[in-house]
Parts: structure tokens; C-alpha cells; sequence
């Protein structure tokens, strides 16, 4: 047990138990094809160390924002896929978030995912933020801890946080600004300066008076941008440029209604 997180050598003998795995398969799929499996790789050491100590073990992901119900799109099947050829016995279960109950933390369907299990871990550091039904539900009713994934990092953001480097420098990312309030107000206490990246930036530059064009942007966080930048601004670090497309994919002006695809090269 490492920062008061058990492990998975704190659990009880898992021979011969069914071991429920919280992962983050939630990986890019184009076409019914995994653009990039390295979230299913990295869940590969808890799963190979479960499996060797003798436990049934079955898995369980998000993959996507589906509406809490079955949407072929979100569809776990490329990723189950994709596992079996890397690991032999493990199960996948179907996309968690295609019930509503998951986001909700539904208790009935915390029920529901824990029928039959004897054991949970969570390998899933990013959705251990959220408290959804397989996240926080489980660890009330089954002995639990972390996987290798999610206790390394765990012990990497530990580290970051009793003694940083300096200058310390933190990169966030993400599409909503809302999702990573918390994280931004945490770092703000340890970071010396802030690299806001990914969807989440454009609401920041609503917030400064920029045109958008019709990319995501959380018109109820402004307010909140906009006191962040009038006290931190300083250390909030926003892009220089941007990359957008208009129709046909062909670059455009943002502020003429075009959307913003990431960041530029700057």
C-alpha cells in the first residue's frame, strides 16, 4: 500500500475469484479500427498479474459520450477485439455509459455490475476523477484497490505535489472546462504555471473576447474563465494560434463561423 491506496497485493487470495477491472478503453476509433491501443496495453500489467494468480477476470470501459443507451458507434466490440489478441481470458463488458445509471451512479445498476464479482480493482486513472456507478460504487460492496496504472500514477502525482521541481509546469487538457475546474484550482496551488490545452481553451477565449466560430465552447463557464484569467492570468498559459476548418476540411477563419480543430504549430 503506497499513499494509503491498496494495492493489488493487498487483496485477499484472488485464486479462484471473479475480479472486476475498471478500465479506460475509451480510445480513438475510426471506422470500426483503433487508431491507437495504448490504453488497452497499459491495463495489460494488472490484468497479466490477475491472471496469474489464478483470477477470472472481466473488464469494464466507457468509450465515448453515448446518450445512456446502445449506439453501434460506441460500440466496445473493435476494442474487445483488439484485447483479445493481446491477452488470452480476459472478458470485456459493453460500453458502461450505454446505461444511464453509470453517469448517474445509479445504485441499482452498481448492483448490477458487481453481481457475481468477488473483487474490484480500478486501473482507470482517467475516470478515478468522476463519480460515476463503476468508479465509486464498487469499493463500498467488494474488497478493492488499484492497479499497476492507476497506483503508478498515483505515485507520480504524490511525488509532483510533496516536492515539485521548479518551475513547475502543468499541461492540461480536455473538451470542457467544467470537467477540469477542480484539477486547474488544485494546480493553481502548486504549479508555477498553467498550460490550458485541448476543447477547454476556446471557452477561455470566449472569455477574453475572441470569436469561437461554432467550436465547443461552455457559455455557462465564462463568468468562471473569465475570473480565473482576472486572477491568474499571469500564469495561465493560453495557444498562440489556432488550426480550423470550414467546410470541405479546407483551413478557415474561426471567427466567420468555421471550427476549431487544436491547437497551431506556435
Amino acid at each position: 500500500m503506497q499513499f494509503g491506496v491498496p494495492e493489488l497485493e493487498d487483496l485477499p487470495d484472488v485464486s479462484g475469484k471473479s475480479v472486476l477491472v475498471r478500465v479506460d478503453f475509451n480510445v480513438p476509433i475510426k471506422d470500426g479500427v483503433i487508431a491507437d491501443d495504448l490504453r488497452i496495453r497499459a491495463a495489460l500489467p494488472t490484468l497479466n498479474w490477475l491472471l496469474e494468480h489464478g483470477a477470472k477476470v472481466t473488464c469494464c470501459t466507457h468509450l465515448g459520450r453515448p446518450k445512456g443507451a446502445p449506439d453501434p458507434q460506441f460500440s466496445v466490440a473493435p476494442v474487445r477485439a483488439r484485447l483479445a489478441e493481446l491477452i488470452e481470458g480476459v472478458e470485456l463488458l459493453e460500453n458502461l455509459r450505454f446505461n444511464p445509471g453509470e453517469t448517474s451512479n445509479d445504485p441499482a445498476f452498481v448492483q448490477e455490475l458487481i453481481a457475481g464479482h468477488d473483487v474490484y480493482v480500478n486501473d482507470a486513472f482517467g475516470a478515478s476523477h468522476r463519480s460515476h456507478a463503476s468508479v465509486v460504487g464498487p469499493p463500498a460492496f467488494l474488497p478493492s484497490a488499484a492497479g499497476r496504472l492507476l497506483a503508478r500514477e498515483v505515485e507520480v502525482l504524490q511525488g509532483a505535489c510533496a516536492d515539485p521541481a521548479r518551475p513547475f509546469v502543468a499541461i492540461t487538457g480536455g473538451s470542457k472546462v467544467s470537467d477540469k475546474l477542480g484539477v486547474i484550482n488544485a494546480l493553481l496551488e502548486l504549479a508555477d504555471q498553467i498550460i490550458i490545452g485541448g476543447g477547454m481553451c476556446f471557452t477561455f477565449f470566449a472569455a477574453m473576447g475572441h470569436s469561437v466560430g461554432n467550436s465547443l465552447c461552455e457559455t455557462d463557464q465564462i463568468d468562471t474563465c473569465k475570473a480565473l484569467l482576472e486572477t491568474h492570468g499571469d500564469r495561465l498559459v493560453l495557444p498562440t494560434d489556432i488550426v480550423a476548418l470550414g467546410p470541405g476540411g479546407k483551413l478557415f477563419d474561426a471567427a466567420a463561423g468555421g471550427e476549431v480543430q487544436n491547437v497551431g504549430r506556435s
